[in-house]
């Protein structure tokens, strides 16, 4: 089933953007999926309410057996019509964050929660154009097929100056050097890991956002979907 998925062409308008943390790929698809009315999801929440689900439990995220008990938790809720679990704003914390990176180096979660990524890019549902998807594999293993694919990337320096800014927007103190040290580890985890590692499409538009606005990374985007994905004229 998974192969024949890999093979068809996508039912409906596809983005996928990846990247590392902090780069800007959460803000930027959620920018695009606003302006031509796709469906948005997030992917990286879901291993978030994974490690949330983990915690919460009093497990290990590090533990293969205490993660898929958290993955196949999530699934159930969401089958179960749970459509708030992943607004839940405790997974925005550096906590949950942390953990999240370690529950997606297990493969057996991430393949409990591949087939969840792929129906939503499937099934955006009612009322939208297509979908956007970020995530660190949506363009090599989610949505190998999506019409657009988006690297995007920032000097580890600017990506660290945006994580202190918002963990001081949340009152949590930080210094430089811990935040910069904490997304070395991130990268190497997502870079290295056996499991779906963090790498661009061969077919991948890479995007540097280190020295641009919101607007021009928006801008920047546009212009690459224009030419991709045929349609109505994208103002």
């Amino acid at each position: 089933m998974a192969k024949k998925f890999h093979t068809a062409p996508m039912k409906y308008p596809t983005i996928a953007i990846d990247g590392p943390a902090a780069s800007g790929k959460g803000t930027l698809a959620r920018l695009i999926a606003q302006k031509l009315g796709y469906a948005h999801l997030d992917t990286g929440s879901l291993y978030r309410a994974v490690a949330f689900e983990v915690l919460e439990a009093g497990g290990t995220p590090s533990a293969t057996e205490d993660a898929v008990r958290g993955a196949e938790t999530l699934a159930q809720k969401i089958a179960g019509g749970d459509n708030n679990i992943l607004n839940n704003q405790k997974l925005r914390s550096d906590e949950i964050a942390q953990a999240a990176s370690v529950v997606a180096t297990i493969q057996p979660v991430r393949d409990r929660l591949v087939m969840l990524q792929r129906d939503f890019a499937q099934n955006p549902g009612k009322g939208f154009n297509g979908a956007v998807l970020d995530g660190r594999d949506i363009g090599t293993v989610i949505c190998p097929k999506a019409n657009v694919k988006l690297f995007v990337i920032a000097d580890i320096e600017v990506r660290a100056e945006r994580r202190m800014k918002e963990l001081q927007s949340k009152g949590i103190q930080a210094t430089t050097g811990t935040v910069l040290e904490d997304m070395r580890a991130r990268d190497a985890r997502d870079k290295e890991r056996k499991a779906s590692p963090l790498k661009p499409a061969e077919d991948a538009v890479m995007l540097d956002t280190s020295h641009l606005s919101e607007s021009e990374v928006l801008a920047k985007a546009l212009e690459i979907i224009r030419a991709k994905i045929p349609g109505p004229t994208i103002s």
